[in-house]
């Protein structure tokens, strides 16, 4: 037993997870170097963000993180200063790296934004969809309750972004295509934690929606998929997992 004051294993003395303890549950990445390394380093960050392997408002380590990696502390250096440009970590003056904590403001405004461009989106797809796409889109369903049913987390964010991507590309917008892949990961930060409590009305909501794009019915399509991004977003308020490690968003 530890003894009174003595640092919790995997947290830090304010009694927070550190980022080593929340990598130590998972199996070390090595990356790969085919790429700059930079670049990789930057991206398998970046995804234990997303996943939320690393928690909103978890101190980053380069040491830890390095080590983790299979790679130097330099460019774990450069991906965290990439991050910070990008918004995802927060560099604070003798403290260190820090997962972002997201403001409600922030996933609000995200959220909606997506909840537009989306909306369009299912419209001009349900306007081309042929009896082929129909059928994909039903396969990715598929997919999605199987993820639910095995209570599935990442496999259901997977198969969520996989189902909006497919609408998207029936759409046959590329403008549209690359606006929504501007946002297309930090939907999957946000989604995360609720993908399983909001995972039934979610996939019921895809299925509305894969019917009206079937029926080429695209005012019905832009409608249910205003409604599912509207839903979506009041989850993500609503559901406490969102918050940081210490209460706040």
């Amino acid at each position: 037993m530890s003894q009174p004051g003595s640092p919790v294993p995997g947290r830090g003395p304010t009694g927070r997870r550190t980022a080593k303890g929340a990598l130590s549950s998972t199996a070390a990445a090595r990356v790969e170097r085919p790429a700059p390394l930079r670049q990789v380093v930057y991206e398998a960050l970046a995804e234990l963000i997303v996943n939320r392997t690393l928690e909103p408002g978890q101190h980053l380590v380069e040491a830890d993180l390095a080590e983790y990696l299979g790679v130097s502390r330099q460019p774990v250096r450069e991906a965290l200063q990439r991050l910070q440009s990008e918004g995802w970590v927060d560099l604070r003056p003798a403290q260190g790296a820090f997962v972002h904590l997201p403001t409600d403001e922030e996933a609000d405004q995200l959220l909606g934004v997506r909840g537009v461009l989306e909306a369009h989106s299912a419209r001009l797809a349900a306007e081309r969809a042929t009896g082929d796409d129909v059928e994909r889109l039903r396969e990715l369903h598929k997919a999605g309750l199987e993820a639910l049913a095995a209570e599935d987390t990442e496999g259901l964010v997977t198969a969520n972004a996989a189902l909006h991507a497919f609408i998207t590309e029936l759409s046959g917008n590329a403008v549209l295509a690359e606006m929504i892949g501007l946002v297309d990961r930090r939907v999957r930060w946000y989604h995360t934690p609720i993908a399983r409590p909001r995972g039934h009305e979610s996939w019921r909501e895809h299925q509305e929606l894969i019917n009206a794009i079937a029926a080429n019915d695209a005012s019905s399509a832009e409608q249910v998929m205003t409604r599912h991004t509207d839903l979506t977003r009041q989850a993500y308020h609503e559901h406490p997992e969102h918050r940081g490690h210490d209460g706040t968003t």
